[in-house]
């Protein structure tokens, strides 16, 4: 790889690693996992960036490659990765203001969310990260249909968890 291609990845990877940190924390559940989970995406983002065409946004782009690789080392896992706890996450959730009754939904949902696959995870993740269809489409690499019917399952799913 050039100089100026390694430039320009360096330079799109620290502009958008949040995305990165954001799927290594709905996928691991300790600073280990996530350390590796970053690292093992970073490498398949080194090795792919010679391929982006920059037919979409790099940070559409680098959500599909982050997504594919924490699915597929989940999947590949012989134990059951957890995802993070809800309890290791109140401080980034918490309002300004202490609201028991928000603090308690949000508790129910994140189990919730816990309970659904892999793939539904990473939709209600793009989904909570106001995504639109299209881009949620791209980034899972489904039809822009297929991501409505797969989201309003999902929302069903949910309802039923939340409201047995």
């Amino acid at each position: 790889m050039n100089k100026e291609l390694e430039h320009q990845f360096v330079k799109e990877l620290e502009n958008n690693q949040n995305i990165v940190h954001k799927v290594c924390s709905l996928y691991t559940n300790n600073r280990d996992a996530h350390n590796d989970l970053f690292q093992e995406i970073t490498i398949q983002l080194w090795k792919a960036y010679p391929k982006f065409r920059g037919d979409s946004k790099f940070s559409t782009w680098m959500y599909r490659v982050a997504l594919n690789t924490a699915i597929t080392l989940y999947r590949k896992s012989k134990k059951r990765v957890r995802t993070q706890d809800y309890d290791a996450v109140i401080f980034k959730i918490k309002a300004d203001e202490y609201d028991d009754t928000q603090e308690q939904q949000l508790k129910l949902m994140y189990n919730a969310i816990r309970q659904l696959g892999d793939i539904e995870k990473a939709l209600v993740f793009l989904y909570l990260e106001d995504k639109n269809y299209t881009e949620i489409a791209e980034t899972l690499g489904i039809s822009e249909v297929n991501a409505r019917v797969k989201m309003n399952r999902v929302k069903n799913k949910l309802r039923t968890i939340l409201n047995p």
